[in-house]
């Protein structure tokens, strides 16, 4: 039985970590594809890297593998299956949920090595050209 099918996207992104209190760019918002993370520590953006960003640190040259669906709540386990394969390909990744879907973040040079791991357990994939 197959598993889900993940997209990976041909935009480079950074994550970029701010000042709790700081302005987010009005401009970001206008991007076709963005996520803000805020609590009482800290505050992260992760865009795509050609997106200037004032920031206090940037880890940047990651690309997303995206859960293509929507899912629903009820699902378990979809992120743990999909890092746990990861982790046994000693792939670091960044996770980020949304209401739809998971994204997985990977960075640019171990994207083949992931794709080809998540291939060998069962997965789809799709790669954005």
């Amino acid at each position: 039985m197959s598993k889900q099918t993940l997209r990976l996207h041909s935009t480079l992104l950074s994550i970029h970590s701010l000042e709790v209190d700081a302005d987010i760019p009005v401009a970001l918002l206008k991007l076709p594809l963005f996520f803000i993370s805020k609590t009482h520590d800290e505050l992260s953006i992760v865009c795509p890297s050609h997106f200037a960003i004032e920031c206090l640190d940037t880890e940047p040259d990651w690309q997303a593998l995206e859960v293509v669906g929507p899912l629903g709540f009820s699902l378990t386990g979809i992120m743990a299956n999909i890092s746990g394969v990861l982790a046994k390909a000693n792939i670091s990744i960044f996770s980020i949920s949304t209401y739809d879907t998971d994204y997985i973040l990977v960075k640019k040079h171990t994207a083949q090595q992931a794709i080809t791991a998540l291939k060998n357990d069962g997965y789809n994939l799709v790669v954005d050209q």
